[in-house]
């Protein structure tokens, strides 16, 4: 293959991802993945089921998965960089040695995190930039797409590439993969509906934090989650409702007197002492000591 038709490809992966994103958010089905898009009457699909994925159509890989708790235990590095494990243990394997030819040609790849089973975050492009075989391991670093120049040879080459640039980028990725697997685990748990209102829509629920993310309690677990529609979120974080340790909804006092319209008769007023939906498995039910905390502070919002 030349390194045109390389390059050509790697857009066309890139550019589907993007149509992808639009259509589902940045956490895409792997069923889509995995079926991929065609070029030019090749099917090309985005992963596949080891780690390190070429399609046929290419020489080097294409894409790396993440997959937490699975077999290799991926990371980050000290200087803030993706760590990717070998395929076993010889580094000489196929597709380790693909993923050294990619750091040497520069190719851009992408990054799936699995955040829940069948969904998975998309990061693009990537490169590999270091490679320690004493460890098993690859750096990556992460790039913004509009810093990708494919010139008329088709090799791809980064510009502008200082460190801080990518480190950042790398770090915000980093926060992106914490904040979509909450979301996802606390979606999932909740049965992809609001714990208020029953609303089944996903594209409008959220994975609210009773403590917040910024506190040293506030960790993006299950347990410190409910699954949220935007206006409920909204009221929750605004203390217009709170949710008690015995998972029963408050509401404020004067929006209960308030006279307005149906939105706030039946989006919160009649909310009012009833009980949250709440997951299946005890583990992910809400913290009470977290709703406790949490409902302090509404108590001491409408005083």
């Amino acid at each position: 293959m030349t390194t045109a038709t390389d390059a050509s490809v790697r857009k066309a992966a890139f550019d589907w991802l993007t149509e992808q994103v639009d259509l589902h958010g940045d956490v895409l089905p792997r069923s889509v993945l995995a079926q991929g898009f065609t070029y030019e009457g090749n099917r090309v699909p985005l992963l596949g089921p080891q780690g390190i994925f070429k399609p046929r159509i290419l020489d080097s890989p294409l894409s790396i998965t993440a997959i937490p708790s699975g077999p290799y235990d991926d990371g980050y590095s000290p200087d803030g960089l993706l760590l990717y494990r070998y395929r076993g243990t010889d580094p000489s394997h196929a597709d380790n040695a693909g993923l050294r030819e990619a750091m040497t040609r520069r190719l851009p790849l992408v990054y799936f995190h699995r955040v829940v089973k069948g969904k998975y975050l998309a990061v693009w492009p990537v490169f590999i930039v270091g490679d320690d075989p004493t460890k098993l391991t690859f750096k990556v670093e992460v790039d913004d797409a509009g810093y990708t120049n494919y010139q008329s040879t088709g090799e791809a080459v980064p510009i502008l590439a200082e460190e801080a640039r990518r480190s950042y980028i790398t770090a915000t990725v980093r926060q992106r993969v914490h904040q979509r697997s909450f979301r996802e685990r606390v979606l999932n748990a909740y049965r992809e509906q609001c714990a208020l209102c029953r609303l089944r829509h996903e594209e409008l629920l959220d994975a609210a934090h009773i403590l917040p993310d910024t506190e040293p309690e506030g960790e993006p677990v299950v347990s410190n989650g409910i699954a949220l529609c935007k206006l409920h979120h909204a009221a929750f974080d605004r203390q217009f409702l709170a949710v008690r340790p015995d998972y029963v909804i408050e509401v404020r006092p004067d929006i209960l007197e308030e006279i307005d319209g149906p939105m706030l008769l039946h989006g919160l007023k009649e909310m009012h002492q009833q009980r949250i939906i709440l997951p299946a498995a005890k583990e992910h039910l809400p913290n009470p000591e977290f709703l406790g905390k949490r409902y302090q502070r509404f108590l001491a919002a409408v005083r």
